[in-house]
């Protein structure tokens, strides 16, 4: 097996454990900011989704400037639909989510334990996973080629 299908199958296969990690701190901070329940495992949840999103960052520009065939570097790569995907779409949508996770996360821990700081996180983590969800090159997506795993 090729590195470059080491990256590609972790990359995708992770993306399981964060889209996870987003519904399960999406709940905790929906029952602490709405509903009053406190819970430990509630910056757990937000911590964990904040780490494997930076992991899978990580992994995805490895993917992006170092190894993935899918990414072209060319004028011509614009007027292709997969090739547009994964050279603009994918990375920009990808590293906005993942910008607003951050800042979201940094400024709504220091309040957690606040009804108002878990409507924050909650409103936020929606956000961030919502661009998410519409970057993923979902396999009903035929023209993007990508896989469930």
């Amino acid at each position: 097996m090729s590195i470059y299908r080491i990256f590609e199958h972790t990359h995708s296969g992770l993306r399981w454990v964060l889209l996870v990690l987003f519904v399960l701190a999406i709940y905790r901070f929906f029952m602490e900011g709405y509903r009053g329940s406190k819970s430990t495992k509630t910056m757990l949840y937000g911590k964990l989704t904040v780490i494997i999103a930076h992991i899978q960052t990580l992994l995805g520009l490895v993917l992006y400037f170092f190894l993935s065939p899918k990414v072209h570097f060319e004028a011509a790569a614009m007027k292709n639909t997969f090739q547009r995907f994964y050279l603009v779409e994918h990375i920009s949508m990808m590293l906005i989510a993942v910008i607003l996770l951050t800042i979201a996360w940094i400024k709504g821990k220091k309040k957690l334990e606040t009804s108002a700081g878990a409507r924050y996180l909650f409103i936020w983590f929606i956000v961030a996973l919502v661009i998410i969800l519409a970057a993923i090159p979902w396999p009903f997506r035929q023209a993007l080629g990508g896989g469930w795993f």
